[in-house]
């Protein structure tokens, strides 16, 4: 199956900068993309993953260990070889057991062999990578608990059957779903690091444009891709760029002090509000090559980071983008 380029999608400028902030930073804790149905959510983000370059891991591991690792995980890691392989993309599907998603004791070679064997699950195999689940709103809400629970701590650990195995899975968490469909938790929505609203476009230009696109993809993918390699490695050597500057950010105390009370000022709830938006800032100046975090980076990223962790009030019909903007208009300073 081919990817669509990730240059090449149209619009939806804050969905892209949302997938490529959390792509320099894993700590911030993954992206929540709502929006209509076939506006490009799982596209993007499946793009994104696509345009990254091949990662180094140990040959035959199943929870691609990193050579300098090799040992760390249940498996013997024994093959001195090292393999590159594309960045993990995993898609969840609805209905997957926790087993399926945790790990599970290997039952034909307990019964075969008498042996306690366990087998990777989908957390596993999500490992450096990404784990993408459409539709996330309908899944078992036991389920996106573990998921988040893992996606923050970076380790699963499963204990059963007289096993208990620990091994690390560190992913960028991508959910995504339509509203009308069911909504999900305010304490899980919370627990991811930025949320983006995605819309249908109302240019017809732009409409044209996706159609054009989508088109030349579908009539020779070969094609379509070499016009945006260029395009796309610009985004590959950003990011790459951006991860390695990232430890040089500063942060000034006056930066951090906008950030606490911006999130006072709007009623975030908690203090991951603080944490995530000073970090997604704070990756996205290494994405611009700035050595230090602007108010204009908390300006571009406070609706990312903050409108799904204001608590709702009915006697106020203002949407949570909107307050969050009026909030930085009375910003001190």
């Amino acid at each position: 199956m081919s990817v669509f380029p990730f240059s090449a999608i149209v619009g939806q400028r804050e969905m892209k900068l949302a997938l490529m902030v959390a792509a320099v930073d894993a700590r911030i804790g993954g992206v929540m993309i709502f929006g209509d149905r076939g506006t490009g959510k799982s596209t993007a983000a499946r793009a994104l993953a696509g345009t990254l370059p091949p990662i180094r891991a140990v040959e035959g591991c199943r929870y691609n260990c990193e050579p300098e690792n090799a040992g760390t995980c249940p498996d013997a890691c024994s093959s001195k070889r090292v393999r590159k392989i594309a960045v993990p993309f995993v898609d969840l599907p609805l209905g997957s057991t926790e087993d399926r998603v945790l790990g599970t004791l290997d039952l034909e070679k307990a019964l075969a062999a008498g042996e306690k064997h366990f087998e990777p699950g989908l957390l596993a195999k999500a490992h450096r990578g990404f784990l993408y689940i459409d539709e996330i709103n309908l899944l078992e809400d036991h389920v996106v608990d573990l998921l988040l629970d893992v996606a923050a701590s970076g380790e699963n650990l499963v204990e059963r059957d007289g096993l208990s195995v620990r091994h690390k899975a560190r992913f960028v968490l991508i959910g995504s779903g339509n509203p009308e469909e069911g909504e999900l938790r305010p304490q899980l929505l919370d627990r991811f690091g930025l949320s983006v609203e995605v819309r249908t476009p109302d240019s017809i230009d732009d409409r044209v444009e996706i159609m054009r696109r989508c088109d030349a993809q579908e009539r020779d993918a070969v094609k379509f891709a070499a016009k945006w390699k260029s395009e796309d490695a610009k985004v590959l050597r950003n990011i790459e760029l951006a991860k390695k500057a990232l430890p040089k950010v500063k942060t000034s105390a006056k930066i951090m002090r906008s950030t606490a009370t911006l999130c006072q000022m709007v009623g975030a709830d908690g203090l991951r509000g603080e944490l995530t938006l000073m970090r997604a800032a704070r990756a996205l100046a290494a994405l611009e090559g700035a050595g230090s975090v602007t108010m204009d980076h908390l300006r571009t990223l406070a609706p990312l980071a903050l409108r799904h962790r204001l608590r709702r009030d009915v006697l106020d019909e203002t949407g949570s983008t909107v307050r969050i903007e009026m909030a930085l208009e009375e910003l001190p300073g």
